[in-house]
């Protein structure tokens, strides 16, 4: 069910879980909107669903350096938004490494955003946003950088 699958990782260490943990993936469950759906199978989930367990199985470790491809795809804009900012608030003081092709998610989240070409594995000049994570999507220094970040990407489609 989705609780057992956002405790999976500590099963495969074979660490054992405690109350404490069962109550920390709940409360995250919570927070990713899956509370109703914890002991629900993930073959009776949806997109969106299945989504947000993934990211609630990545939160609950507290490892120093986190991975992530793509997180937030297949949520609609609410929830893409709303949990960009628990996570945002969650992984701070950690490394993250964030893929995505969404420039306002970058924008919003990254320290430091790098375009990778298309051709070859090779990265871009850096982009550094200044302001405090999550940036707002309205500021106008990120709408700036959203810019100047499509047109980054539409040169290396066009080279």
């Amino acid at each position: 069910n989705v609780l057992n699958n956002v405790l999976l990782g500590y099963r495969l260490r074979g660490e054992r879980i405690t109350e404490k943990l069962k109550t920390n993936a709940k409360e995250l469950l919570e927070q990713v909107g899956l509370s109703h759906a914890m002991h629900q199978l993930p073959h009776t989930l949806s997109g969106g669903m299945k989504q947000r367990t993934a990211l609630a199985r990545t939160l609950i470790h507290h490892q120093p350096i986190v991975l992530m491809d793509e997180p937030f795809s297949a949520l609609d804009a609410i929830s893409r938004f709303r949990l960009q900012t628990l996570a945002a608030n969650l992984l701070k003081d950690r490394t993250v490494l964030l893929v995505t092709h969404d420039t306002l998610e970058a924008l919003r989240l990254a320290d430091i955003i790098y375009v990778l070409s298309r051709t070859t594995a090779h990265l871009s000049e850096a982009i550094t946003p200044t302001s405090k994570t999550p940036r707002d999507p309205s500021d106008h220094k990120t709408l700036e950088l959203q810019a100047k970040l499509l047109h980054k990407l539409d040169e290396e489609i066009q080279s």
